[in-house]
């Protein structure tokens, strides 16, 4: 398979990914992955107080039910419309809360899912794990570097278990691209081109003008770190997974060239992060162009891999080019080649669907809580994300290079 010394053009078939290539459901367990469908007896249900019932804690509300061991018996936010549909989604009798203190004085809830816009993540997160419970948290860890850093000792001093919001830790296609290049398939790699763009402005409708900022928080500094922190993220996340490591520099660029509503945040962001090994990768939002939206390209010296939002492509290089004259220069390239016919990678158990990563993921929360497992998305891989996130966003502020200091890796 894609062996330098064979003289025929480099080629991956179907057939070899389908034999040598697709990942046992066991060999995916070894790794951490939680298996579904497990019952839960009374005892082993782990209660739930949902704090931020927006579209995103709503959704996760949504997909507890699909769940056996969780239940959701509280939810609090502060806006009432979103108050009033994570309850609809909450279990009967569940209770309903505008101060997240006082759920967390709740002594019946075992563990608490944030999901409010990112500068409450962290400090929610402390009052949690100082009332005894366990927490999933939306990514990400928190809103500076000092946050993180503070929350990451919090989690360390701590018995709890602390899950962040980077699902596709728990997806299996991002642990078979892991394997894949592991296997060197894609030989040397050199670099990542990743993208999440959307088409839109992000602005909600606002029935009470003083709402404003609770409902459009993405739109302003002091509450996220705009298509980064929201968006990118993810992403930067599943390099640093692939990896196994964290970024040590990164340039940006970013600005408000669109949307011009009076928005803080930017809605177009470039970065360029540099790993070890001089490995690089490019991190690109923009709110004005959906093409191709979510799109992770791992590059290496012979293949290809085009990550979609929920398959993968492989590309074998073609090392053989046909040269002429061109412009008149005798010898140019006639026809670059470079990418030979796609073929998807498989992944999962065969004739079985694959668990959507947020099911997986909060099934592996489950777990965790039961069993006192280390979550695959933890404070520590988080803290590294994190930081990733804020030094992109401070490298396009200040337009500086950003670098990893040696008092991150506590």
């Amino acid at each position: 398979m894609m062996n330098k010394d064979n003289n025929r053009d480099n080629h991956i078939s179907r057939r070899t990914f389908v034999s040598t290539g697709t990942l046992a459901l066991s060999g995916l367990m070894a790794m951490g992955l939680p298996s579904l469908g497990k019952a839960a007896s009374a005892n082993d249900t782990v209660q739930i107080g949902l704090i931020g019932s927006g579209s995103r804690g709503t959704g996760l509300a949504k997909v507890i039910k699909q769940i056996p061991g969780l239940r959701v018996v509280a939810c609090c936010d502060t806006i009432p419309s979103h108050l009033e549909k994570g309850m609809a989604e909450a279990d009967k009798g569940a209770k309903a809360y505008t101060d997240y203190r006082e759920l967390l004085a709740n002594k019946d809830i075992d563990a608490v899912i944030i999901a409010t816009p990112l500068y409450l993540h962290q400090p929610i997160a402390i009052a949690s794990l100082d009332a005894g419970k366990h927490v999933y948290s939306e990514k990400a860890m928190a809103y500076d570097i000092p946050q993180t850093l503070e929350l990451l000792r919090k989690t360390k001093d701590s018995n709890l278990v602390f899950q962040l919001g980077f699902q596709y830790r728990y997806y299996e296609l991002y642990h078979k691209v892991k394997e894949v290049i592991a296997q060197n398939w894609l030989g040397k790699v050199t670099h990542f081109e990743c993208q999440y763009n959307s088409n839109g402005n992000w602005r909600k409708p606002v029935e009470d003008p003083k709402l404003e900022r609770a409902i459009n928080w993405r739109m302003y500094n002091e509450y996220c770190g705009g298509p980064l922190s929201e968006l990118c993220a993810h992403q930067i996340d599943a390099v640093n997974f692939i990896l196994d490591s964290h970024p040590l520099k990164v340039v940006g660029l970013g600005g408000i060239d669109y949307w011009k509503d009076g928005r803080e945040t930017y809605d177009n962001v470039r970065t360029i992060y540099e790993y070890p090994n001089g490995v690089k990768s490019s991190v690109t939002s923009v709110l004005s162009n959906a093409y191709n939206g979510y799109n992770i390209k791992i590059l290496g010296d012979r293949a290809t891999i085009e990550i979609q939002r929920n398959k993968a492509f492989i590309y074998a290089e073609s090392l053989k080019n046909k040269r002429g004259v061109v412009d008149g220069v005798t010898g140019a390239t006639l026809a670059v080649t470079t990418q030979g016919e796609a073929q998807e990678l498989e992944f999962g158990e065969p004739g079985k669907k694959t668990p959507e990563p947020t099911i997986t993921a909060l099934q592996g929360f489950y777990e965790s809580v039961r069993t006192g497992k280390k979550p695959l998305s933890n404070a520590e891989n988080g803290r590294d994300t994190t930081i990733a996130i804020h030094m992109g966003n401070a490298a396009a502020h200040t337009e500086t290079l950003q670098s990893w200091k040696p008092e991150y890796s506590i």
